[in-house]
């Protein structure tokens, strides 16, 4: 059973003026039915463009906006875009982040990851390897932990 509470509208609309002004309002892209072939026309958020190329800061900064930032700063486990997400909200925040990262994440990642200052470690060989070493060292140094 999930211990996350239920979202309802005003909850959305509370992050929604949380995050307003760190992330960027992408456009959306509408798609004519007859263009695909199909029988209603298509939208397109393009979330592309936003910040660290993914829908992923969004949740990261909700998520550092809802709680006290400690002084550890922001921990957080990832195979690539959500490390991205966190590192540039948390630089953006002014907070420290450690991202692990499994051994299978590519150079590329990595490097995004870092160009956003954050600390990179490798947590071992599996993702669940390294959200198992993440939320260690979470409790270890007092970071938030940012899912």
């Amino acid at each position: 059973m999930s211990q996350t509470p239920p979202v309802d509208r005003n909850a959305i609309l509370a992050a929604a003026a949380r995050i307003a002004p760190h992330v960027r309002r992408t456009p959306l892209l509408r798609i004519a039915a007859g263009d695909l072939g199909l029988p209603h026309d298509v939208v397109l958020k393009l979330e592309l463009l936003q910040a660290s190329g993914s829908f992923k800061p969004r949740g990261a900064f909700n998520r550092m906006l809802s709680a006290p930032l400690p002084a550890a700063g922001v921990m957080a486990a990832s195979g690539g875009n959500h490390g991205a997400a966190v590192a540039y909200a948390a630089r953006s925040l002014g907070v420290p982040a450690e991202i692990f990262v499994p051994e299978l994440t590519g150079a590329a990642k990595r490097a995004r990851i870092e160009s956003y200052g954050a600390r990179l470690v490798v947590g071992g060989a599996t993702y669940d390897e390294a959200r198992q070493a993440s939320e260690a060292r979470a409790a270890e140094t007092g970071a938030l932990m940012v899912h």
